[in-house]
């Protein structure tokens, strides 16, 4: 962990209320709710991987089927109308035949790039953490089956 998260950390702490439990929650009331409703919009396997690539530039339905392999259509289809009723990405249909549809990420979606990074970091340093210890495990009962 580095410095400044480890001074990210502190200062939240630092906010801490010395009250019962009850009254902490009815004073986060406002917070929890806001961290609700970010959640209902973003939660997911999904999204935020779509709002990933789309950061990107502008993607073709089968480029983002490519791009999320494990993805079905279905899903995908349903990810994005989501996504774009959330004002978050913009759907673009081109008159052309065949026809033309890309997506791209809309402005407010781009609000969302602090935290993809903290996310990416957050999952990359937890990826390190947890193989580390795996390894450590193995080499553990490696030695002991000698």
């Amino acid at each position: 962990m580095d410095n400044e998260l480890k001074k990210k950390i502190a200062e939240f702490k630092s906010y801490r209320i010395d009250k019962p439990p009850l009254e902490i929650i009815e004073h986060y009331k406002k917070e929890l709710q806001a961290i609700q409703d970010t959640l209902e919009i973003i939660s997911g396997r999904w999204k935020m991987q779509i709002i990933s690539l789309l950061c990107n530039g502008e993607f073709r339905y089968s480029e983002l089927e490519k791009g999320l392999p494990k993805i079905t259509p279905r899903m995908l289809s349903k990810e994005l109308r989501d996504l774009e009723q959330n004002e978050l990405v913009i759907r673009k249909v081109y008159d052309t035949i065949p026809v033309k549809v890309t997506y791209k990420l809309a402005d407010y979606g781009y609000t969302l790039v602090p935290l993809i990074i903290e996310l990416t970091n957050w999952g990359m340093e937890h990826r390190k953490k947890i193989m580390k210890e795996k390894r450590r495990e193995h080499n553990r009962v490696a030695r002991s089956d000698e």
